[in-house]
């Protein structure tokens, strides 16, 4: 393996350690600036502890660098943006994937270039496919039409009587002139409403799938005004609601305070369900990732731990960890997962029956899984992938459909 490969897997914590000796200086002196003390920089740099923002915000100043300098698996993220374009080629483009790191490696700029355009494809055929979709199938579009047809048609049926008829007794004529009124009325609230609904043709957002909508919000630091529909607000609403309540249980000063790294442990030591701790951890922990989903399997929440690609629409890996803990409801699951460009995480999972409403209602089920990035070796390693159609696993006992990777 090449020296720029095996640069490409450092951890954040490994960053921190060379940057910190090539400049010659003390643990002690590096922490003692950052405002943290040499003992949790020691368990930084030897991947025990997570890094949050605010202290990698303070080790990127003292050290001299940027917060992306001291990311773990930025070039992971690059290739897996690669392998979707790879996936999404057009008929009779064959692409070179064994090649894909060292393009990756060779020039990074042209490969975030080729990513960014992938990306802006797939935005520009969503967009494309939702038009498409809502001008041809959707129920309130066509409806709306049919409402401005039949108020026109009832606008001329009546004018043409009116004018038929010049001798009119004016008791009907006045019934007539009320019909007219009563139907430009409704034309015109029908056409307002028309027209507000075809502008909204122009929010990309729009198009997106609920839940697409409501991670890629999520991905974009929750912007105010970031969402267009109203199930994704809803979405939203009931993420954040969950939220607030887990931080009422278990607040950020505590989860500053904790020294350990046991997720258990900590569960055992504030009294609170694990479930719970692994949800707080995933969203107080810069470097970690959080999944949650139902009984189904369905995504609840989705957020990669960092260096992981961004969520791609599609079933994700059933060889994740937090599919097991389903299987075993109030067993808490720990894997070492490996992910197809070899980085590790510990994957903690924990899955949790619902209590029902009533005596005759089902039960339901719902699991957390929090990802932390690891060095550590492993007896048993999980391999894990992206959704099966951009897997290069040549063998998986869960793969579903053929990858356009293996050829």
């Amino acid at each position: 393996m090449s020296q720029k490969s095996q640069t490409a897997r450092l951890s954040a914590g490994t960053r921190i350690r060379q940057m910190r000796l090539a400049q010659g200086r003390a643990q002690a002196e590096v922490a003692h600036e950052a405002g943290i003390s040499p003992a949790y920089l020691n368990l930084i740099e030897h991947d025990r502890r997570n890094l949050t923002a605010d202290v990698r915000a303070r080790l990127a100043q003292v050290l001299g660098a940027t917060e992306e300098e001291l990311e773990s698996g930025r070039e992971e993220s690059l290739l897996a943006g690669l392998r979707v374009a790879a996936a999404t080629a057009p008929s009779g483009v064959v692409v070179e994937t064994e090649r894909m790191a060292e393009l990756a490696t060779r020039t990074p700029g042209w490969s975030a270039l080729i990513v960014a355009q992938s990306q802006r494809v797939d935005a520009l055929e969503r967009r494309l496919a939702g038009l498409s979709d809502r001008m041809t199938r959707n129920p309130y579009l066509l409806d709306t039409l049919h409402e401005v047809l039949s108020a026109v048609t009832s606008l001329r049926s009546t004018a043409s009587i009116l004018v038929q008829e010049p001798d009119m007794q004016p008791d009907w004529r006045g019934r007539f002139h009320g019909n007219l009124d009563e139907d430009s009325k409704r034309l015109s609230v029908t056409a307002q409403s028309l027209v507000a609904y075809l502008e909204s043709f122009e929010q990309d957002a729009a198009l997106l799938p609920p839940q697409e909508e409501f991670e890629a919000w999520i991905a974009d630091g929750r912007p105010d005004g970031g969402l267009a529909t109203d199930a994704a607000k809803e979405l939203a609403t009931n993420w954040l609601g969950l939220e607030e309540a887990d931080r009422q249980a278990l607040p950020d000063s505590v989860l500053r305070d904790w020294a350990g790294d046991n997720p258990f442990e900590l569960a055992l030591m504030v009294n609170q369900p694990i479930d719970l701790v692994l949800r707080r951890l995933g969203i107080f922990e810069a470097e970690s990732g959080l999944m949650v989903c139902d009984g189904a399997g369905g995504v609840i929440f989705r957020r990669p731990a960092r260096g992981m690609g961004a969520s791609r629409a599609g079933d994700p890996c059933a060889m994740l960890p937090i599919f097991e803990a389903l299987a075993q409801p109030g067993n808490p699951i720990e894997r070492v997962v490996e992910t197809e460009t070899g980085q590790r995480f510990v994957a903690t999972a924990f899955a949790r029956r619902l209590p029902a409403d009533t005596l005759a209602a089902p039960v339901l089920s719902q699991a957390s899984m929090l990802l932390r990035p690891t060095t550590q070796d492993a007896a048993t390693v999980v391999a894990v992938g992206p959704t099966c159609r951009i897997c290069p696993r040549t063998e998986c006992r869960g793969r579903r459909v053929a990858s356009i990777l293996q050829r």
